[in-house]
């Protein structure tokens, strides 16, 4: 077979059970006749992402973008909010939809998260809250920037998009902060083709936040604030629950792909990878690469065109950073000067393919290209 017959490997590809394990729920949905508003599956699968993750309480959402905008409506978050240039732009324009000024602090070079030793020095008296992501998968400094929060009395709304079945200490990633905002999109570990969360941590915010997802209303007439709508449906959360069955196996087999890149890429000049961090258990989302150009030989743009080449689909996550985008480059805090590390790892990255079902030939093909 030649090169360009052989088939495309993408980034990542959506992990999808036997197609007869979901006829039963949607036999179920039929019969029913429920299809949205807090039905049987939807609370169903609130309970049991509740008992997998070890928290608490938790929101569903209809996608993790309107769970994020909906977090910072839930906490009153105005002024101007701490955050990362090096993420996904939802992270950025949640804040924008909420009228909230984002303020970008560089990133930490040994884990791609929020550096707290900058935190301080960007806040202002209009600053309210702190914004950190859990770049993939990897904890932000918790405890730092809990300290920092509360020294200055400001929220903490985790972007925890990357990180389903990640623990820290034994804990869950979605248990620190105020709140941490989920995403089921099907890119992730865990899907509901797409759909998102919020993790709380009482009952009068999981309320409060389960009436801001359905327009405001408190029973069938009294809307008690402006609310979106923003709700799992049914199907949806079947596939959530479908997907818990399978989701163990399917973090294990991505720490297979994680394993076999770093056992075959480690003595290559010019690559590099971020290490396993200690008392974290990894859920595998993605599996970035830095391209050091000159010990390399090419740099990070010719090396993602030369696996395009070959019908391998990487991509370059997060590039270019959310700072540089129109709607932000114009602020202060987007400038390249202050955002040195965050610059070079977003010039230098490649996010090689992972996913559950990747065969030992698709991962050698990829290889082979990267030893050269």
């Amino acid at each position: 077979m030649t090169e360009e017959n052989k088939s495309n490997i993408y980034v990542t590809q959506p992990f999808l059970p036997d197609l007869k394990e979901f006829i039963p729920y949607l036999e179920q949905i039929w019969k029913n006749k429920i299809l949205t508003n807090n039905g049987p599956f939807h609370q169903q699968l609130e309970d049991e992402l509740c008992k997998y993750l070890g928290v608490k309480y938790i929101s569903l959402f209809s996608n993790g973008t309107l769970a994020l905008i909906t977090a910072l409506q839930a906490l009153k978050i105005t002024g101007e909010v701490i955050t990362t240039p090096f993420s996904f732009v939802a992270t950025t324009h949640a804040l924008w939809w909420n009228n909230i000024k984002p303020v970008f602090v560089d990133i930490e070079p040994n884990t791609f998260t929020l550096d707290p030793d900058k935190i301080e020095a960007a806040i202002t008296p209009s600053t309210t809250a702190i914004l950190p992501v859990h770049v993939y998968g990897n904890p932000c400094y918790v405890d730092e920037i809990e300290k920092i929060a509360k020294k200055h009395s400001l929220k903490v709304i985790y972007d925890a998009a990357h990180t389903f079945g990640a623990q820290l200490k034994g804990h869950s990633l979605c248990s620190f902060g105020d709140l941490s905002i989920l995403s089921f999109h099907a890119t992730k570990v865990f899907n509901t083709f797409e759909g998102g969360a919020i993790v709380c941590h009482n009952q009068k915010m999981k309320h409060h936040i389960d009436n801001l997802k359905n327009f405001g209303f408190r029973g069938e007439t009294v809307v008690e604030e402006p609310g979106i709508n923003a709700k799992m449906n049914e199907v949806q959360a079947a596939m959530g629950l479908l997907q818990l069955k399978h989701v163990d196996c399917v973090i294990d087999r991505r720490k297979w792909v994680t394993t076999e890149y770093r056992k075959r890429l480690k003595n290559i000049k010019g690559i590099t990878f971020l290490e396993e961090i200690k008392d974290v258990n990894h859920c595998y989302s993605y599996f970035p690469i830095l391209v050091d150009s000159h010990k390399y030989g090419i740099t990070r743009d010719e090396l993602y065109q030369k696996l395009m080449n070959k019908n391998i689909f990487s991509r370059r996550y997060f590039f270019p950073l959310i700072s540089q985008f129109p709607s932000y480059k114009h602020l202060e805090s987007a400038q390249a000067e202050n955002l040195p590390i965050a610059e070079k790892v977003a010039n230098e990255v490649l996010c090689l393919p992972i996913y559950s079902e990747m065969k030992v030939g698709e991962l050698e093909r990829i290889v082979e290209i990267l030893v050269k």
